[in-house]
């Protein structure tokens, strides 16, 4: 399939579900767009859209949780920080997504004790 067309369906597959979650595409395009070729060529290589930001395990409990979008899997952490980890989606409100913090998860862990 073509990348480009493989990267419209992913996003016309993912926006609804990440819309009721209030979330929304980050505005900057261009990082929007290389997110969405990374998750076209890992889907090639490993037969599901992973986050392209974080490692898999091999563990397959552990690794569906980074199948894009995985903002229910990480939701309180990435409420925390207004983002998913890689950026590619925002909470609704955010109009600058380079004022976000990111946050590791041991470092929100620690926040909730």
């Amino acid at each position: 399939m073509d990348p480009e067309v493989r990267k419209e369906q992913l996003k016309e597959m993912f926006l609804p579900l990440v819309d009721s979650l209030g979330y929304k595409l980050s505005p900057d395009s261009e990082i929007v767009d290389f997110l969405f070729e990374q998750e076209v060529q890992i889907e090639k290589e490993k037969g599901s859209p992973f986050c392209p930001c974080q490692g898999l395990s091999g563990e397959r409990e552990h690794d569906m949780k980074l199948v894009c979008p995985c903002i229910p899997f990480h939701r309180e952490h990435y409420d925390a920080m207004k983002r998913c980890w890689c950026g590619l989606y925002v909470h609704k409100d955010v109009e600058d997504p380079d004022l976000l913090p990111q946050i590791s998860l041991k470092e929100f862990k620690m926040s909730k004790k």
